[in-house]
């Protein structure tokens, strides 16, 4: 049983495993003519172990050819397949799996010939306008109906025209046909070919060899005519530079052997002619008035039509149509459009010139453009990164209007410079940034807009776009005493390129904050100002002790009050009668008592204490005074006692007063003094004198700051003490 199922499993396997051939499909016949007939099928891939059996019937299905073949393509020769006939074509499949057919195929071989490319033997031109073309098959063809296309085109273009015609009658060995070509250019080269096929037949013969033929010559086409005006100068003489070339649809190949030139003033019968010019330019000088200029070509066979021009007078108005001129990029092209306000306006003039060019004479490239209102330049002939001036001139008749004009570039590129920035009005937190244009040279395209970056240091970068028209921009809400770097980036359509880096740092405090700062100090001390001289008004005294302090003058000491009231009213002397009157008054000799001078020696250390309690009590620390001291000493004194400091009598002093106060009469001197002895008798002093003590230091106090006057003692008296 287990050997059974052993022999039967592999054969289960091979059984499952099994795979059969691709059934062939998508059959394609072609007869080329008089050499074989070529089938193919799908797949086209060669299998490994695939073999091809592929079965022929001809001759309206009374023969049968086989071929083998291990490739998905198979080849039956004459006499198998010769037109005309009716075959039928079935291919099998076959591996070591098994076998698989195709479905049977039906060709009338009429339908699938082919030939090969016919042979151009001649082109000859028959006029300016037509060419003869002699040409032939290469097969031995009989009474066939032939379905030819011609293709031409000039020399210089890439685009075909197309003929098709048709050949009829028999055609033997050597027999040329014949083939007119009309409709072409004067004096210009074309390159021709040519291909066929039988009129049932689907399948084209290949293009025959290129051939090439020139038109003849025939009188030159008319001219395109154009002019430049230059300003007049102060004689009144303008240049204009006229500028012709071949209109557009002239023969390529067309000769010109000169050209003449007359123009003459619109107001004037005089006319100037200028012969065999060879140049297509020529410079006028001309007046302020209008002209008539006409040019003309010729060569062999004759002269061609004038192109006519009016230059217009220098202060003529001239018509203005021309609007919304637009340009844009369509590749490989440069498209340029606008629109007329005038219907019939139907000629233009394009004009182009290179923005760095020094002068509109240096030659700018024009064209006419009739009927349309677009115009059209290959990219590759602009010259690539530079602007160019375009302008539109309506022309109605002869007669040019005023352009409009915009700047195109072919090609745009980042630029080659950034712009060059600086800062400046850097406040607290404010800050202006400025840049300069890119000079026009450096730009290699339009400058669509300007990017301004700016960062604080170790901040994050921050960016702000603004439009081309902006040349500054002011950044705010920034730092206060923070350092920053900013740059500015100039774009174009094709990238962009950043200028110079620049740094700059943040003001710690701002002008107003100082104005205002300035303004409360100063504010302040007004207030101040004020306030103290509200105060002073007010209580003008008590400014005047804080300010100024009285000083005591010893001068009007209140001794009086110290000895007795009896002793004031008696010292004091009586107002002198005259009082105002105290210039030129001289003190008037008197007798004094003897013992005047004893009488006014006072217990002087008891004056002192007094005195300091008096100034210690008025805070006074100094004594102003104006006049020279002058002092009163006693004639003797004694030495102080050992033992005791020494204190020194000061001495008793009076002011140096006006003569009312010093005006007293000397009788008067020992009732005074007698009163004053009672006094200190009753006061517990001695009259005598008190020995002054050396040790005791004068008081600077009293020294330097009271004005003291000496008493006058008459000689008699100084005689009796």
């Amino acid at each position: 049983m287990w050997t059974l199922a052993l022999w039967v499993f592999p054969l289960l396997c091979k059984c499952s495993l099994a795979a059969l051939p691709a059934k062939p499909e998508n059959i394609s016949c072609i007869l080329y003519f008089n050499k074989n007939m070529t089938c193919t099928w799908s797949p086209e891939e060669e299998t490994s172990g695939t073999n091809y059996t592929v079965r022929l019937t001809y001759s309206f299905g009374k023969s049968i050819c086989t071929a083998y073949t291990t490739k998905a393509s198979c080849s039956f020769f004459p006499p198998c397949v010769l037109p005309p006939d009716y075959c039928s074509v079935q291919v099998e499949a076959q591996n070591g799996d098994g076998k698989a057919k195709s479905d049977i195929t039906y060709w009338d071989l009429d339908h699938i010939v082919k030939t090969e490319p016919p042979i151009i033997l001649s082109v000859n031109p028959i006029s300016n306008q037509m060419f003869q073309i002699r040409w032939r098959p290469r097969e031995k063809l009989r009474v066939y109906h032939l379905m030819c296309m011609l293709r031409f085109r000039t020399v210089n273009s890439t685009h075909w025209t197309e003929v098709h015609f048709e050949d009829h009658g028999l055609v033997y060995k050597n027999y040329n046909l014949v083939y007119n070509l009309m409709g072409l250019q004067a004096f210009t080269e074309y390159v021709i070919a040519l291909r066929f096929r039988v009129n049932e037949s689907r399948f084209w013969s290949h293009w025959s060899k290129e051939e090439t033929g020139v038109t003849t010559e025939e009188v030159p086409h008319v001219l395109d005519l154009w002019r430049v005006l230059g300003p007049t100068d102060e004689n009144g003489v303008r240049k204009v530079l006229l500028l012709w070339k071949k209109a557009r649809g002239a023969p390529v190949l067309e000769r010109t052997l000169g050209y003449n030139i007359q123009y003459f003033a619109e107001n004037s019968t005089s006319l100037t002619e200028i012969s065999n010019v060879t140049n297509q330019q020529y410079e006028l000088l001309l007046t302020g008035q209008s002209y008539r200029v006409s040019v003309t070509s010729f060569n062999s066979r004759g002269k061609s039509q004038e192109a006519v021009l009016r230059i217009p007078a220098v202060d003529e108005d001239t018509i203005q149509c021309v609007r919304n001129v637009e340009a844009h990029l369509a590749e490989p092209l440069l498209v340029l459009t606008w629109q007329s306000a005038i219907p019939e306006v139907d000629t233009w003039v394009v004009e182009w010139l290179p923005e760095t060019v020094p002068s509109e004479f240096s030659g700018p490239s024009w064209e006419a453009v009739s009927r349309v209102t677009h115009w059209t330049v290959e990219r590759d002939k602009l010259k690539p990164l530079v602007c160019y001036n375009i302008s539109v001139y309506p022309v109605l008749g002869q007669q040019v209007g005023e352009p409009r004009t915009i700047q195109v570039y072919a090609r745009e590129d980042a630029p080659s410079e950034g712009p060059k920035t600086w800062a400046e009005n850097i406040g607290l937190k404010t800050a202006t940034i400025i840049w300069e244009e890119i000079p026009k040279s450096e730009r290699n395209g339009f400058i669509n807009n300007y990017t301004i970056f700016y960062q604080a240091e170790g901040g994050e970068i921050f960016s702000k776009t603004v439009d081309t028209r902006v040349l500054q921009y002011g950044l705010e809400s920034l730092t206060r005493r923070t350092s920053y770097t900013v740059w500015v980036e100039a774009k174009t359509g094709a990238g962009g390129k950043s200028g110079n880096i620049i740094n700059f740092r943040t003001l710690s405090i701002s002008i107003l904050e100082i104005i205002c700062l300035s303004s409360l100090v100063g504010g302040g001390l007004l207030l101040l100002s004020i306030f103290t001289v509200t105060f002073a008004l007010k209580k003008p005294n008590r400014l005047t002790r804080l300010c100024c302090p009285d000083v005591p003058n010893p001068a009007e000491s209140s001794l009086a009050t110290w000895i007795g009231d009896n002793f004031k009213e008696k010292s004091s002397p009586k107002e002198p009668e005259n009082s105002g009157n105290t210039e030129g008054r001289v003190l008037k000799p008197c007798s004094v008592p003897a013992d005047l001078v004893d009488k006014l020696m006072v217990n002087f250390e008891t004056f002192l204490e007094i005195v300091s309690t008096e100034e210690a009590r008025k805070g006074q620390e100094s004594i102003l005074g104006g006049e020279e001291n002058e002092y009163v000493t006693s004639p003797s004194r004694p030495d102080c006692p050992p033992g005791k400091s020494f204190k020194e009598a000061p001495v008793l002093t009076e002011a140096a007063v006006p003569g009312e106060a010093y005006n007293q009469c000397l009788g008067t001197t020992e009732e005074t003094y007698t009163d004053f002895n009672e006094q200190l008798l009753s006061s517990g002093h001695s009259p005598e004198r008190e020995p002054l003590c050396e040790e005791r230091a004068p008081n600077p106090y009293l020294k330097n700051s009271v004005t003291t006057r000496e008493f006058l003692i008459p000689e008699h008296t100084k005689r009796e003490i």
